[in-house]
């Protein structure tokens, strides 16, 4: 496996010199400054190419090239804009870049509700409390019909929750759900934003008729378009997993569990249209066996990431030791590297240690932690290496 690292540009604190000295191969980046919708300039992408060349290094992924979301929800701008998408697809062929991950989440890409959750030996990771989200989902967003989204005792513990929760508390809520996690890149919701949930109540309401044959049928549409691009330049579009995997907001969620995935890689059944297999997302959701899920889609998965999760009873779940967890980053080494091992993968998230506070461009995402990551699966890798190569047992 190719080693590669998030990188978010050139105004991330983690310098390329920094990633070359711990032993990255390849980055994964994207044209962060480019709005949503736009075509992604050749001579921009080369220029970005370059400056990670001089460095030492190649980008290796796209992550991402936004998917906007008229092209999701199927507005009347829809078919210009996945011309546009075809063109920088065609921008990025031209450039010699042949990995795009990207999502098709409606509104909302990642979800937690604490980007600092503490651990007994003084590290931190991200957090999803069921019972806080589901407080922003009634109480804060006010969205129609979600406490039906909920069992009688979680809405107890969310009305216990409005007797005690402070005005900086709620503040804090909105900021890490909506607008940390999504406005730092290509967000719909950024920094400074006024009133970041009445812009999000809205952005919801165009999704208001879409359920999931329909965002289905619209994915199918756009993918079928790019597949000619793709042909053309070899350029491998992989779907990331709806994080966290299962139905949230009212909203349609479309790539969830194995059933999920089948259908998007049947739908339009060209090599080119592939996977990326994230682990942490995908062991989120108490549905999903990973391995299984990798053992099966090993031939269509095109980048990965290595990243693991613990779920709880009561529906909260963690980001995990990459050793450990649902994730079983382990054994899914083992199927890729014996299925299909020249794939590009990056260690993702893990805990914050040390100073990383410090030192991240995006809220969640480690340097430290990552880099300690990174050296316990290179050693992982390279065992299994040995063990396939000398025809060991495993």
């Amino acid at each position: 496996m190719e080693k590669t690292w998030r990188w978010f540009g050139k105004k991330d604190k983690i310098t390329l010199s920094m990633l070359r000295q711990i032993g990255v191969e390849g980055i994964v980046t994207a044209l962060h400054d480019i709005p949503n919708g736009e075509v992604w300039p050749l001579e921009a992408i080369n220029d970005l190419k370059n400056y990670i060349k001089d460095a030492g290094l190649r980008w290796s992924v796209v992550e991402s090239l936004p998917v906007s979301e008229a092209i999701k929800y199927g507005g009347s701008e829809s078919d210009q804009l996945i011309a546009n998408y075809i063109q920088s697809l065609a921008n990025l062929g031209e450039a010699g870049i042949n990995t795009v991950c990207y999502n098709f989440m409606p509104v909302i890409d990642w979800i937690r509700t604490d980007l600092q959750y503490p651990w007994t030996d003084g590290t931190s990771s991200l957090y999803f409390d069921k019972i806080r989200f589901a407080y922003f989902d009634c109480l804060i967003l006010n969205r129609e019909g979600a406490e039906k989204d909920y069992t009688p005792g979680e809405m107890a513990k969310v009305y216990a929750l409005d007797k005690t929760i402070t005005k900086a508390e709620k503040e804090q809520l909105i900021d890490t759900i909506i607008v940390k996690t999504q406005g730092f890149i290509n967000g719909n919701i950024k920094e400074g934003d006024k009133n970041p949930v009445a812009i999000f109540k809205n952005l919801l309401s165009l999704y208001k008729n879409i359920g999931r044959d329909a965002l289905r049928e619209n994915m199918k549409y756009f993918l079928s378009q790019l597949m000619p691009v793709c042909e053309e330049y070899n350029i491998n579009m992989c779907v990331h997993p709806d994080d966290p995997p299962f139905q949230m907001l009212g909203l349609p969620r479309i790539v969830t569990d194995i059933k999920d995935i089948e259908w998007i890689l049947n739908a339009v059944d060209n090599p080119y249209n592939g996977l990326t297999f994230c682990a942490g997302s995908l062991s989120a959701g108490v549905h999903n066996n990973v391995p299984e899920l990798a053992r099966k889609f090993a031939s269509r998965t095109r980048f990965i990431h290595l990243r693991s999760t613990d779920i709880f009873q009561n529906g909260d779940f963690i980001e995990a030791p990459h050793l450990e967890g649902r994730g079983h980053l382990i054994e899914l080494v083992r199927i890729f590297e014996k299925e299909n091992p020249s794939l590009p993968m990056r260690v993702d998230h893990g805990r914050l240690m040390l100073d990383d506070g410090d030192k991240g461009y995006n809220p969640g995402y480690s340097f430290y932690g990552r880099m300690y990551a990174l050296a316990q699966m290179d050693g992982v890798i390279a065992t299994i290496k040995d063990e396939l190569k000398h025809n060991i047992n495993i």
